[in-house]
């Protein structure tokens, strides 16, 4: 079976592009990488992915999501992701890289939006089979300051804006945050909880310095 590894992270902490960077550094060290993104990775994640995270151009065309209807679509994308890419590429052998998973699901619907934390992590279980990380990479930043490297992503970004959780309020993304910060007390050894204020290379080193790591040890 491959290493599966996960990023985590609040809005704007810089986990997909560092994703990336692992991506390729392990590449280079001739390592099989299959790197996928939740919601998406499947035909039907990547349309369910517009329905949750897109803004519409007019008020009229939002869609309302209540919590527990969130809940189960990020649930659905993942069981197919799990079961038609993951799950196989772990079995042949590959490195996978996911741009979120279950710990974004508690942290996001558990604690912002207040679901019972059992409950959210039953139906977890359940989408993935009881697939779990080997390891997880947070990469940890105060939301203010991730708001405002995603506002300044989308100021440079053509076409980019902003989406349904860049726009809560930031008492919503603070919660968040605390929720993924319990994660990480609870499991310390799985989650490897990464300082994201400093330059994109030393960040990267760091990750790297993490895996190099847990690959010697497999």
């Amino acid at each position: 079976m491959g290493l599966f590894i996960t990023f985590e992270g609040i809005e704007g902490s810089g986990k997909s592009t560092q994703m990336e960077m692992l991506a390729e550094y392990l590449k280079e060290k001739s390592v099989a990488v299959v790197a996928v993104r939740e919601p998406g990775g499947t035909a039907l994640g990547e349309r369910v992915r517009a329905i949750l995270l897109e803004r519409p151009e007019e008020p009229t065309e939002a869609v309302a999501i209540s919590a527990l209807s969130e809940l189960f679509l990020y649930e659905a994308c993942r069981a197919q992701l799990v079961e038609d890419v993951i799950a196989p590429a772990l079995k042949r052998g590959a490195t996978v890289l996911c741009d979120r998973f279950t710990d974004s699901t508690l942290a996001y619907q558990g604690y912002g939006r207040s679901l019972d934390l059992g409950a959210v992590t039953a139906i977890n279980t359940r989408a993935t089979g009881g697939l779990a990380p080997d390891a997880t990479i947070l990469i940890d930043l105060d939301p203010r300051e991730g708001l405002r490297r995603a506002t300044a992503r989308m100021s440079v970004v053509t076409g980019a804006k902003e989406d349904r959780f860049e726009a809560e309020a930031i008492e919503f993304h603070n919660r968040v945050r605390e929720g993924f910060h319990s994660i990480a007390a609870f499991e310390p050894a799985r989650v490897h909880l990464v300082d994201g204020t400093g330059e994109i290379d030393s960040v990267h080193r760091s990750i790297c310095d993490i895996i190099d790591h847990l690959m010697t040890k497999t």
